[in-house]
């Protein structure tokens, strides 16, 4: 069961990523393909730890970049509206 639902958080993941980066081809704003990149870290993160329980604690670094890069795209897109004023 548990395989299951970790199969369902990478295809959420995934999914989710694509999602992001059809918004990035209409507006072309850096928030999205970074927001799609940390998706796609965290499916990957739930994939390793499905396939590879021994790897499972070690890849919780890539759970961890995903978290950086989401924050560093709000930094980002807060920035850059500061900026054009």
């Amino acid at each position: 069961m548990n395989d299951f639902l970790r199969g369902a958080l990478v295809m959420a993941s995934f999914s989710i990523g694509l999602f992001f980066l059809r918004y990035w081809r209409s507006t072309r704003d850096r928030l999205f393909p970074l927001f799609s990149a940390a998706f796609w870290l965290l499916g990957l993160n739930w994939t390793v730890a499905t396939l590879a329980p021994s790897l499972a604690q070690h890849a919780n670094v890539l759970r961890f970049l995903a978290f950086v890069l989401i924050a560093l795209a709000v930094l980002d897109k807060n920035r850059r509206r500061n900026t054009d004023r």
